[in-house]
């Protein structure tokens, strides 16, 4: 696949920025007289992370001192700039520590083109007639690389395209210039040939070129083979939390995704488990997070629970955290997890001119993570104070509490928001607060007072006497319902006695229709009347007793209904019986015995029913 094939789109965007450049050019002018007498330029794209590095050689052709030097980059390509620095160089090709570069802003020049966005650089020290200075810039791109295709098979290789100028772009005059393209593999699919161009494995050079105008352009592309996979959090929100009883907590929250060539298809996870670095050569596998010396309690979780697949090792130099997903991530796939661990407060938290200052880091650990928006939020103790911040870039600054465990008003959160952050804005940041060790105790004094509270209540407690008084009006009304409820519970039980007593009268029945001994149930007669007359004796004191009770009132009602609708049912069965032994006496046949107890059957059944719901009722209250 050639990007002269299927590049219609990327070719139009290079006529119509090739347009826009020459445009500036026709109109721009250029604001002193400085020279480029030497640009040399190392592009990396061995990641996702397009890094740029370009040494100049700056020499003042004029009379004026001149004490900055314009930078300028296509609004397109500005777009994409995460991160710029510049510093002075120390030697040929050797690029410094940019983490102090010099000072660099946006800048607006007045008469240079619109399509163009400036940054300014400021010597150390102004440039005289005739001198020079050599300087080291370097320019972080994200998403800068375009998959191309951009959906891909879980079998094909990721193809990458990069675009840029073989020229330097510069509103000043560069005698001689040349380029240098680092790629991750030898494997390029096309590229842009230019006069001077050579490839050397996986690297390809163009130029040199000589006595260049300003606003040069000579646009190139790159069409190559990419396997890194493309880490990108969406959104990253690191809280550090500070406790002067000697840490500090980091929690970690990503909601990351695979900004790489997008999965089409199916996946199989037989093939990508069989050949991984064939059939996932894009994947995420792994990500490794290098963490401060010293790290401990490392843990790493999403929304279902603990992750088991990472490991953790480290020195007195280093820490290193290696996470596995729950599952492998192709282009386009998304994943959220939380990272925390814990360090020694005495390696971030210092003193000066009576205040305290945390000395932190600010991006992420995670090696080449692009991260759209990082939200960093620095928890302090309760009561601190006078708080200010110190950053190595523009950032955006609010505040908010966060109510933790025994806290009164809250602790202070100092919130640092930024996007557009790749590994080079890992630098230290200084927040900086006044805090009175007195309040350290706050939190303990109030554990012990506590405690000691409720000792006391327990003592208290035990040792009073919370009975109610036995002459108040609420225990006499206590003692009474008392009574009120044993007296309705022994009239239950004379009821359930009686229910009992019917049911042996009933049985009586069934044995004479089985065996015709009239005598025998007529005995058994005898002694169930016997039992109902002793309950009906038992029955009356106890219903006299609720009658004059005033707690009674409520229950007495269903209690007397009760009663009455028991009597009806013990006069109804005896009815019964005494029909049944007759018509056995006068040997009448089973169909005339039914018809004559019909009648006392169907109303016997519909007592049975009301005295059973009056007693559930009476069980209920």
């Amino acid at each position: 696949m050639r990007i002269h094939r299927q590049g219609r789109g990327l070719r139009l965007d290079l006529l119509v920025f090739m347009f826009i450049i020459s445009v500036s050019f026709l109109c721009g002018t250029v604001l002193s007289d400085l020279v480029l007498s030497k640009v040399d330029r190392r592009v990396d794209l061995r990641s996702q992370i397009v890094r740029v590095i370009s040494t100049l050689k700056v020499e003042n052709g004029g009379t004026n001192l001149v004490s900055e030097v314009l930078l300028a980059f296509p609004d397109k390509q500005a777009k994409h700039l995460a991160y710029l620095g510049a510093n002075p160089t120390g030697g040929k090709g050797k690029a410094k520590d940019f983490t102090n570069s010099l000072p660099v802003q946006v800048a607006h020049p007045k008469g240079m083109p619109s399509s163009l966005t400036f940054y300014s650089v400021t010597l150390q020290k102004g440039l005289a007639k005739g001198e020079s200075f050599t300087l080291d810039v370097l320019a972080v791109y994200s998403h800068a690389l375009q998959p191309f295709p951009e959906k891909i098979s879980q079998a094909e290789l990721q193809l990458l395209v990069f675009q840029d100028s073989s020229y330097f772009l510069s509103p000043y005059v560069v005698k001689v210039q040349s380029v240098s393209i680092k790629l991750p593999d030898a494997r390029i699919e096309s590229y842009t040939k230019l006069d001077n161009t050579k490839i050397h494995g996986s690297e390809i050079k163009y130029g040199p070129y000589e006595n260049l105008p300003p606003f040069s352009y000579s646009p190139i592309v790159v069409h190559y083979e990419n396997k890194q996979p493309f880490a990108v959090a969406h959104e990253l929100v690191r809280e550090l939390e500070i406790s002067h009883w000697g840490n500090v907590q980091v929690t970690e929250h990503y909601n990351l995704h695979h900004g790489g060539a997008q999965l089409k298809g199916e996946f199989s996870r037989l093939d990508y488990q069989s050949r991984p670095h064939v059939r996932g050569a894009s994947a995420f596998r792994h990500l490794v997070a290098k963490l401060p010396p010293r790290a401990r309690s490392a843990y790493y979780r999403d929304e279902i629970g603990n992750i088991s697949t990472s490991h953790l090792w480290g020195d007195s130099k280093k820490t290193e955290l290696e996470i596995e997903p729950r599952y492998p991530l192709f282009g386009g796939w998304r994943t959220a997890f939380t990272i925390g661990y814990g360090l020694p407060l005495h390696d971030f938290l210092f003193e000066s001119q009576g205040k305290r200052f945390l000395n932190f880091t600010f991006g992420s650990p995670i090696n080449d993570l692009v991260v759209d928006t990082l939200i960093v939020k620095v928890v302090l103790p309760e009561g601190s104070g006078d708080i200010s911040v110190s950053t190595p870039f523009p950032v955006k600054q609010s505040s908010e509490t966060k109510i933790s465990h025994l806290d009164v008003a809250g602790r202070p959160v100092v919130v640092l928001e930024k996007t557009n952050i790749v590994p080079e804005h890992n630098q230290y940041f200084q927040v900086y607060y006044k805090f009175n060790s007195l309040a350290m105790f706050r939190e303990p004094f109030m554990l012990i007072s506590g405690f000691l509270f409720l000792f006391l209540t327990g003592i208290v407690y035990m040792h009073a006497d919370m009975s109610i008084s036995k002459s108040s009006p609420s225990y006499l009304a206590k003692l009474q319902w008392d009574e009120v409820r044993a007296a309705v519970q022994q009239v239950q039980n004379i009821i359930s006695r009686c229910i009992t007593l019917h049911d042996k009268l009933e049985a009586s029945l069934h044995d004479l229709s089985r065996t015709g001994n009239v005598q025998a149930c007529k005995a058994a007669r005898k002694a169930v009347d016997g039992s109902l007359k002793e309950l009906t004796k038992e029955l009356k004191p106890l219903l006299a007793s609720l009658q004059s009770s005033q707690q009674a009132a409520q229950i007495l009602p269903k209690v007397e209904d009760l009663i009455v609708k028991e009597k009806d049912l013990q006069e109804r069965l005896l009815a019964k019986h005494s029909t049944v032994v007759d018509c056995y006496e006068k040997k009448y046949g089973g169909k005339e015995i039914e018809n004559r107890v019909a009648l006392h059957q169907q109303k016997i059944s519909v007592l049975r029913q009301e005295v059973d719901d009056l007693l559930d009722f009476i069980d209920e209250i």
